[in-house]
């Protein structure tokens, strides 16, 4: 299976479920399982055992996984959620490109 087409420190809008419309930065991918994790976006509580970083314990809010079909990216240009293209440059390098006004990316 092919990379994603959303990488690391991408500003992504959510499409689908209870943060449907809220717009977050990508903290982490998973390629292999094709999710992301987004800042603020799909937060859950944990119960974490107490350790020697954390002697209380108790119950932390973190993200959780999102998954990649559930996000759009967001263009710098244009400011609208967006599909991504590819497009070769001068030295033969891929370079993603906005399919609404045709923006680098990268």
């Amino acid at each position: 299976m092919s990379g994603l087409k959303i990488k690391k420190g991408d500003k992504v809008e959510v499409l689908a479920g209870k943060y449907k419309g809220k717009q977050g930065k990508v903290l982490k991918s998973f390629p292999e399982e094709r999710r992301v994790i987004v800042e603020g976006i799909n937060l859950v509580k944990k119960h974490s055992r107490p350790t020697q970083e954390n002697p209380q314990g108790g119950i932390v809010t973190r993200e959780a996984p999102i998954d990649i079909s559930n996000i759009a990216l967001i263009c710098d240009s244009c400011s609208r959620s967006i599909r991504v293209g590819y497009r070769l440059d001068a030295e033969g390098s891929k370079k993603r490109v906005c399919r609404k006004c045709g923006a680098d990316l990268d």
